[in-house]
């Protein structure tokens, strides 16, 4: 990995501010849910209302290849190249491209583009190909890594010792696509620290997944009603079971609503669960929604939870933030990043149902003046993650200029 420019001093170097051309990589993309998709979607729009070019690969919802073609990505026309894909049974949405055609595809795209930067946003399949073939070409590679372990294993379907060799592969594989790349980034200090840990690699950068808050409504009048929003994948990892275990043992007097936006595999599992806890009159599953319905989720919500232990940022928690909500959030990974316990919101250990049930009465019978507190802090605290920041940074990567402070 070529080691990204700093500030130096010296004399002072006009930069070239002309429009960049740029190609992505992402194995997930709309209309998937996720952050890695979320997050590829609007660096790509924030990237083209600033005035670059932006084209991305990813899969099609079909095994057929589609022309180039434009597509409305938060609200701006990004140029998709949909590549022929199958969707991976043991997931409810997952799909992927053939790893032998990814070279393919990735030279159709890069001869038909030539593009002045390359960013992959996983080692995968789509961005390992990218990247070999970007080398080949001397155009410069940014790699951004979502990946976990723990959002791995659920969908292997191998035993418990494979997973563990096929995992290491995966790592080995993904080092040596990271050293393609002039800089490797990932959205924390702490995802940061994970990935240098399991790769060997130095000097991966972290940058913000970034939000743009021009989106989201705070609604900071006192509420009348105690709505939990939920939002995000429905796997294992995110332990959505725990805050409705932790639901359940609510004074009903509280009469706590609970809107839950998103799909997955454990989706079924958690209906059935609703039902046994007895809170099915008290929980929606709204599976995807359109932008503007999750945002009046949040809007209308007096909370968010989130027990999820395998967060490399948590876009949703942001976007919660973003909204005014106090966040009552698991200990682990990421979270603390963005939730500091007793300033907007408040931690629970990981799988503590007792303690997330503390945590939200806590939230749901404040005082209007201290959620005001709570909500306020939310705003104050998601301030740093500006998409902007994140913007200027990616285009000094891409451009090869010293980071911005």
């Amino acid at each position: 990995m070529t080691t990204p420019p700093n500030h130096t001093s010296g004399d002072a170097v006009t930069p070239d501010r002309r429009p960049l051309t740029i190609v992505m990589g992402a194995d997930t993309f709309a209309p998937d849910i996720n952050g890695a998709a979320r997050f590829a979607e609007r660096l790509a729009a924030g990237l083209v209302e600033r005035g670059h070019d932006v084209h991305v690969m990813a899969p099609n919802t079909r095994y057929r290849i589609a022309p180039p073609a434009a597509e409305m990505i938060e609200g701006q026309p990004v140029t998709m190249h949909r590549l022929p894909s199958i969707r991976w049974a043991p997931h409810d949405w997952l799909r992927f491209v053939w790893p032998w055609r990814s070279k393919h595809y990735a030279r159709q795209v890069l001869d038909l583009v030539k593009p002045d930067a390359v960013h992959i946003q996983s080692h995968i399949v789509i961005g390992r190909g990218l990247a070999r073939e970007a080398r080949k070409r001397n155009i410069p590679v940014i790699a951004t890594n979502h990946v976990m372990a723990e959002n791995i294993l659920d969908f292997t379907t191998l035993p418990p010792l494979l997973d563990k060799l096929v995992i290491k592969a995966a790592w080995g594989d993904a080092r040596r696509t990271f050293d393609m790349s002039r800089a490797v980034t990932t959205p924390t200090q702490k995802a940061a620290d994970f990935l240098e840990a399991t790769t060997g690699l130095e000097g991966v950068i972290p940058i913000s997944c970034g939000i743009d808050r021009r989106f989201y409504t705070a609604d900071l009048a006192p509420r009348t009603e105690n709505r939990i929003a939920i939002v995000g994948r429905l796997t294992t990892e995110k332990e959505v079971d725990v805050t409705l275990r932790a639901i359940a043992k609510l004074d009903p007097a509280l009469d706590v609503k609970v809107d839950i936006v998103g799909g997955g595999d454990q989706r079924h599992k958690l209906e059935v669960l609703t039902a046994e806890l007895g809170l099915q009159d008290r929980v929606i599953f709204h599976g995807r929604t359109t932008d503007e319905e999750l945002r009046a989720v949040y809007t209308n919500a007096a909370l968010y939870a989130i027990a999820s232990i395998a967060e490399l940022q948590s876009i949703s928690t942001m976007e919660a933030m973003a909204s005014g909500l106090p966040v009552v959030a698991a200990d682990a990974m990421a979270l603390p990043h963005l939730v500091h316990d007793g300033e907007n919101g408040y931690l629970f250990p990981p799988g503590d149902v007792d303690a997330e049930a503390a945590a939200i009465t806590r939230v749901l019978t404040a005082s209007d003046a201290e959620r005001r507190r709570l909500q306020q802090a939310s705003l104050d605290g998601v301030a740093i993650h500006d998409i902007n920041r994140t913007l200027d940074t990616f285009e000094a990567l891409y451009r090869g200029e010293p980071l911005p402070d």
